[in-house]
């Protein structure tokens, strides 16, 4: 069985006055398609408004740039809009469904990357949006006779509201256009930084390691994945670690390079290559991923397909090799008794984090 994992860069489907929209083709990417996830990336200059929309998939987002972010949210089975704010370091997850909004009420560009699983999408690997407004909106699919009557209008009327939208996915909103505020106490509830967090893993010269699921953030259950958030210092190892409950992990480079090694079926290698900011990379099932940051660190931001996450690492006083009797360390490895005592007291020196050697 033979898996292409090399990382890609996302490819820009739409730019206009009020941003841009990035997605990563299932079909550059065929590891996408099979594992069930997908990823895309929404730029939105200053009084940038992506108009509302639904998806076929529950996805993460997580916010990469920008102070003055705002998203309207309906929920599915809700009669009532929550309007949330966004800064850098926010993850706002996005329920399957969901009818949702986003706006730039800021000077400078706001990004947000979005991570998902994409078991129920149309195109596995991909999201697939229905726009309510404009040129490709489904109010615009109906005909005249079907929007008088739904919406109790005359036909002119309902020529207003299919057509006088002319604007795609994003368009740029005139000054003194006003949506609705955020409301604090939703946010509170429906958003979480990430940024400032208290982290599960602080290992000195090695890194953070800060992990979110609904235990910490309720509404991320709705969605059913969860979020790390990985810092790794200058030339730092992350060990090598699996998942243990059969989720796939999507991991999206921020910032700083590293190596990466990935070892799967049958112990073969299959990955062995660097990471650069931009970079979306997918670990399959039970797949063994180790990373070696760069010399300006690495961070990345990831979301795993499960709500009850489960890893077992490889090289920490915690790992199965730790667990396991010397004797069976000694006949799996054909090394001797002194060399397998010391191989499991140095893996005791170990955390999941790895500081650069002296």
């Amino acid at each position: 069985m033979e898996f292409d994992l090399k990382p890609k860069f996302a490819q820009k489907l739409f730019e206009g006055d009020g941003g841009s929209y990035y997605s990563w083709s299932s079909s550059e990417s065929p590891l996408l398609r099979e594992t069930k996830v997908g990823a895309g990336k929404l730029v939105l200059q200053p009084r940038g408004f992506a108009l509302p929309h639904y998806a076929d998939s529950s996805k993460i987002g997580y916010v990469l740039q920008g102070s003055d972010g705002v998203v309207g949210m309906v929920l599915p089975n809700t009669a009532e809009e929550v309007v949330l704010k966004l800064k850098k370091g926010d993850v706002v997850p996005v329920v399957l469904g969901s009818v949702s909004w986003w706006f730039n009420d800021g000077d400078s560009e706001l990004v947000i990357v979005f991570l998902g699983e994409t078991s129920k999408s149309y195109i596995p690997g991909e999201f697939t949006y229905f726009i309510l407004g404009g040129a490709q909106s489904i109010m615009g699919g109906f005909s005249p006779d079907f929007i008088s009557r739904a919406y109790n209008v005359n036909k002119d009327d309902a020529n207003k509201l299919a057509k006088s939208q002319t604007g795609f996915l994003i368009i740029k909103l005139q000054d003194g256009k006003r949506l609705a505020k955020p409301n604090k106490d939703n946010t509170n509830k429906l958003v979480y930084n990430i940024n400032v967090a208290v982290p599960d893993i602080d290992v000195k010269h090695g890194g953070l390691v800060t992990s979110l699921t609904e235990a910490k953030f309720p509404f991320l259950g709705q969605v059913e994945l969860i979020a790390k958030l990985v810092k790794l210092d200058a030339k730092a190892m992350s060990s090598p670690i699996y998942t243990t409950d059969s989720s796939v992990q999507l991991i999206y480079v921020v910032k700083g390079t590293c190596q990466v090694q990935i070892v799967g079926i049958n112990g073969k290698q299959v990955l062995d290559t660097e990471l650069k900011p931009g970079h979306l990379l997918v670990v399959p099932k039970f797949f063994v991923d180790a990373k070696v940051a760069g010399g300006d660190g690495l961070e990345y931001f990831s979301m795993i397909t499960t709500s009850k996450p489960a890893f077992e690492d490889l090289a920490s006083k915690e790992s199965a090799w730790g667990a396991l009797s010397l004797g069976v360390v000694e006949a799996s490895l054909n090394v001797s008794a002194e060399f397998g005592e010391l191989f499991k007291s140095n893996i005791g020196k170990n955390k999941i984090l790895i500081p650069p050697e002296d």
